[in-house]
């Protein structure tokens, strides 16, 4: 068939806030995988793609399909087009699951009245796991057919690490102890840092908790900041020590030592939508103590030890097990690396592509 078929893609998740965070590194590794794969495939050699930086531009073209790979629920981040097909990647709605959490006044309400119309009139939402699409179903009340879960995946770079001399010198840059529990990721209230932190420092496990975020200066006092002003209070108190460490933002060269360096990984979440830094510590050999809430067990499938995020004792429990059992940890890192295997950018290409095929009735 030779009809030309152009898809554009909004690319603003990359250049603002975002960038740093997971809709950017989901927006960047889907277009560079779309890309590939629109090259290497012949069933797609007259597909094009389109990176759009500014939405109000796609006025002047004509294109067969938009993709939004982001969805904020209390800013206005989707305009009204018209007479085009329209794909929107929703990765979760936790502050609308849990609305007393994420406190949002007249405003956001409003915002988020104006998102939802506009999201129930797409013509598809991809999600990035089925516990997700579950929970978007339920609150956007749209047919299970107009949402399909599509998993996301790690970098080529986060893998099991030889180089000696590189493990060591990242392990002094970042004053890393012998042993420690690792977290990457927001502080926000679905996280569970408290508990976690607790569970730490009373076992006298260090921790050390990845990202920009733990680290902000001049954060306001605010019912989404709770637990973030909680950690940085409790990181002043103990002055200093090794028992809990901030390292702020980490450059992604880093990270991938640093889940080599990892005793555990722990992903304490009351909810996720995806969890993507459970398939990081994975693909990097590095075994995971995860939340049996959510999606977790979905991404996990059983290549860890879960437990309770509500309960400080059996975090305590799971994290005991695998700190003192040098066995156990290389079995889930087995496991963890096998199970890894099963989240591929190609795979997440491929199978959005077949969602964009599916809503202009193209024919190979």
């Amino acid at each position: 068939m030779s009809q030309k078929i152009k898809i554009a893609i909004d690319v603003s998740p990359t250049l603002d806030g975002n960038s740093t965070r997971g809709v950017g590194y989901y927006t960047q590794n889907l277009i560079d995988a779309l890309q590939k794969e629109i090259k290497i495939n012949p069933d797609y050699k007259n597909w094009s793609i389109d990176l759009i930086k500014n939405i109000y531009d796609l006025q002047a073209k004509s294109y067969n399909l938009i993709h939004y790979p982001y969805f904020d629920p209390f800013k206005l981040t989707l305009p009204q087009t018209k007479n085009i097909p329209t794909v929107v990647t929703v990765h979760d709605l936790i502050p609308r699951q849990f609305k007393s959490h994420f406190p949002v006044g007249i405003k956001g309400e409003l915002k988020w009245f104006l998102q939802k119309h506009r999201l129930k009139k797409t013509s598809h939402i991809i999600t990035v796991s089925q516990y997700s699409k579950t929970i978007i179903q339920k609150i956007i009340k749209l047919p299970g057919e107009k949402i399909t879960p599509i998993y996301e995946a790690a970098g080529p770079n986060f893998k099991l690490i030889k180089d000696t001399q590189k493990i060591k010198e990242i392990k002094n840059k970042y004053s890393l102890p012998e042993k420690f529990v690792l977290f990457i990721g927001d502080i926000n209230w679905n996280k569970n840092i408290p508990n976690l932190v607790k569970v730490c420092l009373k076992n006298k496990y260090p921790l050390v908790i990845v990202g920009s975020a733990a680290t902000k200066k001049d954060v306001p006092d605010h019912p989404w900041t709770k637990d973030l002003l909680w950690l940085q209070s409790k990181t002043r108190k103990l002055q200093n020590s090794k028992s809990l460490i901030l390292t702020g933002f980490v450059p992604d060269e880093d990270l991938p030592v640093i889940y080599n360096l990892a005793t555990i990984y722990c992903q304490p979440s009351y909810a996720e939508g995806f969890g993507l830094p459970l398939v990081e510590a994975m693909q990097s050999g590095c075994p995971v103590a995860f939340s049996r809430d959510t999606c977790l067990p979905e991404i996990m499938d059983n290549c860890g030890v879960s437990f309770n995020p509500r309960s400080v004792s059996d975090i305590s429990t799971a994290l005991k097990k695998l700190w003192l059992n040098t066995n156990l940890r290389q079995k889930y890192q087995k496991c963890g690396l096998q199970r890894s295997k099963k989240f591929k950018w190609e795979e997440t290409a491929k199978q959005t592509l077949l969602v964009y095929q599916s809503l202009f009735g193209y024919e190979k």
